[in-house]
């Protein structure tokens, strides 16, 4: 699993194009509703099971929560399941609030 800094992931997704990763959130839908990155897909991470079935294990991915932990907790899960592309946004959506886009909300 690669950890990338919430500006190493921005400058990652704007080089990425048609390339880009999957932006998947493991936190909870309260949480989501609060602030999230545009285009990423909410997916709990007690219901993360449910999606190994849906993405070819080849897909490249970024995992996203608070502050990072459920989100690598998310990527260790997934990478035992054969998916060998995940990158975990190191400080979660809190750093990329702080870091990347101001205009977003902390909680």
């Amino acid at each position: 699993m690669q950890h990338f800094t919430a500006p190493q992931l921005k400058t990652y997704l704007d080089q990425a194009g048609d390339n880009a990763p999957l932006l998947i959130d493991v936190r909870e839908p309260w949480e989501y509703d609060i602030v999230h990155i545009q285009d990423s897909r909410l997916v709990p991470l007690d219901r993360l099971g449910s999606l190994v079935e849906d993405i070819p294990p080849d897909r490249e991915l970024v995992m996203i929560c608070h502050h990072g932990i459920r989100s690598r907790q998310a990527g260790m899960l997934l990478e035992r399941q054969g998916f060998t592309r995940v990158i975990n946004l190191t400080g979660g959506i809190d750093a990329w609030s702080r870091q990347v886009d101001p205009s977003l909300p902390c909680y």
